[in-house]
């Protein structure tokens, strides 16, 4: 039976971890190690079977860093790029060129504006002068010159739309769209846009296209895939490898449509688009997977050298130009399969390049359902085979299942085509992972299983206690009356500021080493370490009846190791520990909790907030420890101080706050007297008997000073140059944590 029972909890567990991979693939969930994996299967088979070699038909004019020396830094007056453009056509004979960089901004360079402002002002009436500035303001209207330059020349320039989400700014003239948005049926490639970033109307006007240059990324920032069209307003737009190729092959008009395919009784619909004649796939997205090649197939030509006159003319003849940099301080290198400084330019050219060829790949419409099937089936064989026959011929069937998928992986490239393999390659290996490793450690004795579970929280020998029986101790969550303790040190910003990060380890490493022993000797358990902070609580994983004592006898413990802490700080030349500490008790949440990422075994709840609240107004008061009424009422041991009534931020329900004193049957006289001597103080500011209060008050301060005595003689001498409102109840208010 219980033979029975383990294979059944075995299936269950490799059923579980199939649907979790289904739900990956169904879109229901985002696991991203299988994104991983999927993106190192793709770089590597990309890089296996990437096509090399130079292509004569592409170039790429190179805004470098020799030519922002030679030029001048970018950007450059519109007469440089003129002249470009007229030396790229003229001399050199180019048969398109497209611009990946913007032209937003007017060109005021060249003084043309401040001659019409003197002819205007201070030269009105010059006819000389008139007659001088009529003739050369042709030449000085850098930017007339510039749009005449691209008129009637194949040149696209380059855009970008600004993504959802962003700030909607709409700067410069779009294109006319190229696609209406019904051209794809039911289909609807592309993500809205909230704005773009566009060219000059005159220079949009005068060019034969244009085509946006974004650039898309995978989760790990990656390069892989580019879309080649884009939706904005009424219609659909082309990237700018798209838009170049166009005008390139004589600037037809753009088309585009949906071709549909059935397969296994389903059909599907993929779209494609038509530029120069050539009809590219597109993914469902109107995106394509770039056909990056190896090596540096296309030659990089200094725009300094072209400007001159240097360039060989042979490396531009008849190709498609395409103008971008490379300069660092230009910030337009991507990270790619190849390299993680890859020139953003050299995407677009990698893009024409596959569009000629016929080599740029797409996700086929049927691929989720594929992965989907074989998630499932594949998982369902396995699972099978893994619980009738074992581990060995399990090992043999995962193999196999593993090379089936590889090959599928590879015929789906051979036909351009990328069809995502991790997820069922992981559900393989997964399954046979999982079940391994349930055989070898079904079977590990209760006691180890304890230790690991709460070995990193609770003492050794509580450990030890809960191992002898391990059915009463769990990880899941529950609700139970517990106590929580926060401590922080002081000024901690400003403490380590004095020691170097070395010495500052060490500092932080006695400190919490010290705390922590203080805490395990009281049988707490070790919730979290945040910085120089420690959060522990009791009465969970193990029952603890007198939980609130433990945690306040903790909390004085505490205070009660720093001198002997700062002795030994004070020989090595570090500063003194000065802490403050927090203690609640409540209702809480206690169990494991965390992520997918990673998992801890913690407390939740209102009762553990508030105790951090306490914590961070220790230093308000000048006191080390502040507890609240709960603790009092669960804490029949020690003697208390009632220190003030507070509303901390986020409640409104007043919480009265407590010093602890000792321990009752060790508290010395004076300390008790004080203390009712400032209950009597305190009971007489509550009433707003500001003579009596602040009476008692420096009686206690001239005796033994503190600072909370300073706390509520400046809160009197507040209240009597602002009276409290009509009806205040005693209450003291903080708005911050």
């Amino acid at each position: 039976m219980k033979r029975v029972s383990s294979r059944l909890l075995q299936a269950a567990l490799s059923a579980v971890f199939v649907l979790l991979i289904a739900a990956h693939v169904g879109g229901a969930l985002h696991l991203t190690p299988i994104e991983r994996v999927e993106a190192w299967l793709y770089d590597a088979w990309l890089k296996r079977t990437a096509l090399a070699g130079a292509d004569d038909r592409i170039a790429i004019l190179d805004i470098d860093e020799a030519s922002l020396k030679s030029v001048g830094r970018w950007p450059w007056s519109r007469d440089t790029m003129t002249a470009l453009v007229e030396r790229l056509f003229g001399h050199y004979g180019v048969a398109a060129v497209g611009f990946d960089v913007v032209f937003a901004e007017a060109d005021r360079s060249s003084g043309l504006d401040t001659l019409k402002d003197l002819s205007r002002g201070d030269l009105a009436g010059d006819r000389a002068f008139a007659t001088a500035l009529e003739k050369i303001a042709p030449r000085l209207d850098y930017d007339a010159r510039f749009a005449q330059a691209l008129a009637e020349r194949p040149v696209s320039l380059g855009f970008y739309f600004v993504p959802e989400g962003y700030r909607a700014a709409r700067t410069g003239v779009l294109p006319p769209w190229s696609l209406p948005l019904e051209v794809f049926g039911a289909l609807t490639p592309g993500t809205p846009a909230a704005g773009y970033g566009a060219n000059l109307a005159a220079f949009q006007d005068a060019a034969q296209g244009a085509g946006f240059f974004n650039m898309l990324a995978d989760d790990d920032g990656t390069a892989r895939q580019m879309a080649l069209v884009h939706p904005y307003g009424q219609g659909y737009y082309l990237a700018l490898s798209a838009s170049t190729l166009r005008i390139a092959f004589g600037g037809d008009a753009a088309s585009a449509g949906v071709e549909q395919s059935e397969l296994l009784g389903r059909n599907y619909l993929a779209p494609w688009l038509e530029v120069g004649g050539i009809r590219v796939p597109l993914s469902a997205d109107g995106t394509v997977h770039v056909p990056y090649r190896a090596g540096s197939p296309f030659p990089y030509i200094s725009a300094a050298d072209v400007l001159a006159g240097k360039a060989p003319v042979g490396q531009l003849e008849n190709r498609i130009v395409l103008v971008g940099s490379t300069a660092p301080g230009l910030a337009d290198l991507r990270v790619t399969p190849f390299s993680s400084t890859f020139p953003g330019v050299e995407i677009h050219a990698h893009l024409i390049a596959g569009m000629l060829d016929g080599t740029t790949r797409v996700t086929p419409p049927w691929a989720r359902d594929a992965r989907l099937a074989a998630v499932l089936l594949l998982g369902a064989v396995l699972t099978v085979v893994l619980l009738r026959f074992g581990p060995a011929l399990g090992l043999a069937a995962t193999l196999a299942l593993l090379g089936l998928l590889l090959a599928a992986y590879g015929a789906a490239w051979a036909r351009f085509q990328v069809v995502p393999m991790a997820a069922p390659m992981l559900a393989v290996v997964g399954l046979y992972a999982l079940n391994t490793a349930y055989g070898l450690f079904a079977a590990t004795r209760s006691k180890r299983q304890i230790t690991r579970l709460f070995g990193q929280y609770v003492p050794p020998e509580l450990a030890a206690e809960m191992s002898r029986d391990p059915a009463h101790y769990t990880m899941e969550g529950q609700s139970r009356d517990m106590t929580v303790l926060f401590s922080d040190i002081r000024g901690f910003t400003d403490f380590s500021e004095k020691l170097s990060p070395t010495e500052l380890a060490e500092v932080l490493n006695a400190y919490l080493s010290t705390m922590t022993r203080v805490v395990q000797q009281h049988q707490g358990t070790i919730d979290k370490y945040i910085g120089d902070a420690i959060m522990a609580f009791w009465n969970a994983p193990v029952d603890l009846a007198d939980h609130a004592t433990r945690a306040v006898r903790t909390a004085l413990d505490m205070q009660a190791a720093l001198p002997r802490l700062n002795e030994e700080f004070a020989a090595r030349s570090w500063p003194a520990v000065k802490i403050g500490v927090g203690v609640n008790t409540g209702r809480m949440s206690v169990g494991n909790m965390g992520s997918e990422f990673r998992m801890a075994y913690t407390v939740m709840g209102d009762a553990v907030n508030l105790g951090s609240r306490l914590e961070g107004i220790t230093k308000q008061y000048g006191v080390g420890i502040l507890v609240t009424q709960s603790t009092v009422d669960a804490d029949p041991v020690h003697a208390y101080m009632k220190v003030d009534e507070v509303r901390v931020k986020g409640k409104e329900t007043p919480v009265a706050i407590y010093e602890p004193l000792g321990a009752k049957d060790r508290l010395i006289d004076d300390v008790r007297s004080a203390a009712a001597a400032f209950d009597d103080a305190f009971a007489a500011y509550q009433k707003q008997d500001w003579d009596a209060a602040e009476m008692a008050l420096r009686a206690l301060d001239a005796k033994s000073p503190r600072a909370l005595y300073d706390v509520y003689l400046e809160r009197i001498a507040q209240f009597r140059a602002a009276p409290p409102p009509q009806g205040w109840d005693g209450v003291y208010v903080y708005t911050t944590k």
